[in-house]
């Protein structure tokens, strides 16, 4: 059994962001993370930092493995979201995440969709539980020049506009990592089911509108799904993001009793 001593060594030799953000976590819970799900996050911000997908990240909750829905709710970079509805702490399931209710419970991320260039930008979600019907995983407005979206469609289509007016459609209504991400004008990354996809649809100036997880803003889609993940923010390997969240989910999913 570790002793106080050597949990205190172990605290001290984190990486100094994810050390802040168990920090900020624990203090929305009131009480200590387990160290097992302590390790498991520092483990993924290390690994983001490895791969070079770290400093993409400009909006991003880790919404599992906290004590509390505060805790999920506490960024783990960028500001906070705000809880919509509101969510309450039924809604959370400290391994799989915040499930929504496909009507009045969404998260505004309060991180606009033009704060990343028009061609150096990505969205990503883990999701745990799929959606039905028409339902947003993260979106900004809807029926405007340079949005973003990806959302189910009659939950049977991922359809996703990345900077664009036109969409790209899949048919797929799939579970775990799902992301978008553009680094030229000319085509984005789309990934799920662990593939990446090319969109060949060329960009527009991006639209202004602050973007929403479980939710198209002035328009709707609220999803029913669970989300475990979110991450908004410049161009990066969608693959790499992919196996960190993946791995996080995994580990979090065994420390949690």
């Amino acid at each position: 059994m570790s002793t106080p001593a050597t949990l205190a060594a172990v605290r001290r030799s984190w990486d100094a962001d994810a050390g802040a953000y168990i920090k900020a976590v624990e203090l929305a819970d009131a009480q200590q993370l387990e160290p097992a799900v302590a390790q498991a996050i520092n483990q993924f911000v290390l690994g983001c930092k490895k791969d070079g997908v770290w400093d993409a990240l400009k909006a991003s909750c880790i919404l599992m493995g906290a004590r509390t829905l505060s805790g999920a709710l506490t960024a783990l970079v960028g500001t906070a979201p705000t809880n919509t509805g509101p969510f309450v702490s039924g809604d959370y399931n400290r391994k799989t995440g915040l499930i929504g209710n496909g009507s009045t419970k969404y998260l505004v991320t309060n991180r606009a969709n033009n704060a990343d260039g028009q061609n150096d930008n990505h969205n990503s979600v883990y999701v745990t539980t799929a959606p039905t019907g028409n339902s947003s995983h993260i979106s900004s407005d809807a029926g405007v020049s340079g949005q973003n979206q990806m959302w189910i469609c009659s939950g049977t289509t991922l359809t996703v506009r990345h900077r664009t007016t036109s969409n790209n459609s899949y048919s797929a209504n799939p579970t775990g990592f799902i992301g978008v991400s553009r680094s030229a004008s000319s085509s984005y990354t789309v990934r799920y089911s662990g593939a990446d996809n090319t969109a060949n649809l060329t960009s527009n100036s991006p639209s202004s509108t602050v973007l929403q997880v479980f939710r198209i803003p002035n328009f709707g889609y609220a999803s029913n799904g669970r989300l475990a993940f979110y991450s908004i923010g410049t161009a990066l390997t969608l693959s790499l993001l992919d196996t960190r969240v993946s791995d996080l989910y995994t580990a979090i999913g065994n420390a949690v009793a």
